[in-house]
């Protein structure tokens, strides 16, 4: 199967502050405000939902093809992306801007002052898909992640003109974009993917209600957290399934975007909907289980065991056939 995974490339930088950011704030002077706060740690971890996606399709065997914008410092994360079995070749590389940052700092009460430089990503707009298609075939999906939003309704749209089947996935960028956009996001897709608030803000901003949503995409995923995930269609079994049980939570950043990986090669390895749902969640409760996005490793053994315990000896069997033909 062919897929392209189009959304944001980012690195995060994280530090800890000790103390307590509002001993060091003075409520009347806050128009004034400069203050500096001697961090303990520094945290550099690769990011962007699009290679956390296709990190995660690695992991299982396949080679999604990394449909994004970055900067000239972007070569050490491709390096590992490579390693990984990520395509990068058609990743854009600005000439003029770094590669998106987010930069956050954390406190004692969890209070945290960050700030997000989009820088590169705002060159993903310029990024067509035909090219791509002509590289490495045409896709089966092509998924629309959160990302510069006039590069998510291009992406959007060119697949809408070309006929490639769409998964949307906006995400982050829910909260920053209007109704209309979110209508163009989501109007046709094959796949919409979403956690639970998102697909109350998806309705409320849009206007439509929950049929009306059913109506207008072939199928909806919707992740439930610790409650595991719902899937529903027109024309499908609607059904809901538990989160992989006897999870030692330590990190939820990129969880969401595992379940979607898991869920993708589950498709790829034409395994029906219920079976794609169970991958994802295995996949999610690795990352879960770690610090970092990227930073989960496992055997193909390691994850059928994990599977068949939460979902029975015939999905551990069927997915461990995939995964042994890796």
């Amino acid at each position: 199967m062919s897929l392209l995974i189009a959304g944001s490339i980012a690195t995060d930088h994280l530090m800890s502050f000790g103390g307590r950011f509002s001993d060091s704030l003075v409520v009347d002077q806050l128009d004034k405000l400069s203050v500096s706060f001697l961090v303990d740690d520094l945290e550099i971890r690769r990011g962007g939902v699009a290679p956390n996606m296709c990190f995660g399709l690695g992991r299982l065997g396949l080679r999604p093809v990394l449909v994004g914008a970055a900067g000239e410092d972007f070569a050490d994360y491709r390096s590992w992306l490579e390693r990984h079995g990520v395509d990068c070749d058609s990743v854009h590389i600005s000439e003029s801007q770094h590669t998106a940052r987010f930069v956050c700092t954390t406190d004692a009460s969890m209070a945290q002052f960050a700030s997000f430089y989009p820088g590169a990503m705002s060159e993903a707009r310029l990024i067509e898909l035909a090219p791509i298609a002509a590289r490495v075939g045409a896709p089966d999906y092509v998924l629309v992640g959160a990302d510069d939003p006039e590069a998510m309704r291009r992406h959007t749209e060119e697949c809408r003109q070309r006929g490639y089947p769409f998964i949307a996935d906006p995400s982050q960028q829910l909260a920053f974009s209007e109704g209309a956009l979110i209508r163009e996001l989501v109007d046709g897709a094959a796949l919409l993917f979403s956690n639970e608030y998102e697909s109350h803000m998806i309705e409320a901003k849009t206007g439509w209600s929950g049929d009306d949503i059913l109506d207008r995409v072939g199928v909806q995923v919707t992740t439930l957290g610790a409650q595991g995930v719902r899937v529903q269609g027109r024309g499908i079994e609607a059904f809901e399934l538990p989160a992989v049980a006897e999870v030692e939570a330590i990190e939820p950043t990129g969880v969401g975007d595992a379940f979607r990986a898991g869920f993708l090669a589950g498709l790829a390895w034409d395994l029906g909907l219920e079976r794609a749902a169970q991958v994802g969640c295995v996949l999610a409760a690795y990352v879960v289980e770690t610090v970092g996005t990227q930073e989960y490793s496992f055997t193909a053994d390691d994850f059928t065991a994990r599977l068949g315990r939460q979902y029975g000896p015939v999905a551990a069997a069927e997915v461990d056939e995939r995964l042994g033909a890796r």
